[in-house]
């Protein structure tokens, strides 16, 4: 909206301007009665402020007349640093925490992120992706850790700047574009062979949604491991995401006694297995060992607290837009930010197979 024009001979005064230009995002935020990370988030468009919140700020920006940076560079014509980050569910635990890797990075760069969830039974040709996109031919993140964002990362035109996190490719390799990925293949196998050297005599697995067509590299890594040691390799069950799909999945599999070691595609469905098992009276880890995967912020307080595989999703993020920074300004973006290896944390539900000793 413009501002009215002034009176005719009417300076403003030094007070008034000395004001305006002072206004900081600090004052904002007092004003506001908000921290100013909050302001910064509502700047940023992020979506993780409530409506409520959101509005104040905004009414506060507008009263004080604050002007981040980012916005005075539009109104001087230049160039409005923004991304939009493509992703089929935030609420997965992955997901979540590489969208929030990103949106640190991007705010450190000051760029604002915009967030597209995609609709897993749309179709996704690459004028449908493009269409979602807050600014047409902007810089693009996808999150394609299901089905729906590999789709979406496949079909986004090529000309548009662009990386993707990606489930490990089957050969290790990244594609054309820009593509960063944990190496669950290697972790599922370390995690497998963990439990073979407790003295099971296998392991069996309850799998995930993979973001392909073929079996996940999470499957692979566990069946690659029994392999290797010569071990029959169980039916994969099908778990989901949930806690309640891995409970039911796994109530006929862990009343089994010959069953002594579950290997689950998360900790959610860690967490469903340890529910199926005390329902079915096995001790876990007398009886049975579970291991779950991406060490969520509750696994270590479970009961018995999850053994796990740790994986970095945030510095995943970080890195992803590290690597779309290099791409979009080579000569001034810093290296892409290196994430941590994935990482066995063992605690209180595995050990060894029944009739074993350590």
């Amino acid at each position: 909206m413009q501002q009215p024009a002034p009176v005719p001979h009417e300076e403003p005064s030094a007070q008034s301007a000395d004001r305006t230009r002072s206004v900081s995002i600090f004052d904002v935020a007092k004003a506001a009665g908000v921290s100013h990370q909050t302001v910064s988030r509502v700047v940023n468009g992020s979506p993780k402020v409530r409506k409520a919140t959101r509005d104040r700020v905004l009414e506060v920006i507008d009263e004080l007349g604050y002007k981040p940076n980012r916005l005075a560079r539009a109104l001087a014509g230049g160039v409005v640093r923004s991304v939009t980050v493509l992703t089929s569910d935030t609420t997965l635990y992955g997901a979540s925490l590489a969208l929030r890797g990103i949106e640190e990075a991007a705010r450190a760069a000051e760029f604002s992120v915009a967030i597209s969830v995609l609709d897993a039974s749309a179709p996704l040709t690459p004028d449908d992706v493009a269409s979602r996109l807050a600014r047409p031919g902007e810089p693009v993140l996808v999150i394609a850790f299901n089905a729906s964002g590999e789709r979406a990362w496949h079909a986004l035109p090529q000309e548009f700047p662009a990386a993707a996190v990606v489930e490990r490719p089957e050969d290790g390799r990244a594609g054309s574009r820009p593509e960063v990925w944990l190496d669950d293949r290697t972790a599922a196998a370390q995690a497998t062979r963990y439990l073979l050297s407790l003295g099971h005599r296998t392991v069996h697995y309850m799998a995930i949604p993979s973001s392909t067509a073929r079996v996940g590299q999470r499957s692979d890594g566990w069946r690659d491991a029994l392999a290797a040691a010569g071990r029959s390799v169980p039916e994969p069950l099908e778990g989901g995401w949930s806690p309640r799909s891995g409970y039911l999945a796994a109530r006929a599999l862990v009343a089994d006694p010959e069953v002594t070691a579950v290997l689950c595609g998360n900790d959610e469905l860690a967490l469903g297995a340890l529910r199926a098992a005390r329902e079915a009276g096995r001790d876990v880890p007398g009886d049975l060992s579970v291991v779950g995967f991406d060490d969520a912020p509750y696994a270590g307080y479970t009961h018995p607290a999850l053994t796990t595989v740790r994986l970095d999703f945030e510095g995943l993020g970080r890195g992803a837009f590290g690597m779309l920074y290099r791409l979009l300004d080579p000569e001034n973006a810093p290296l892409p930010p290196l994430w941590a290896e994935p990482e066995l944390i063992v605690r209180e539900s595995t050990g060894p197979a029944p009739g074993r000793s350590r």
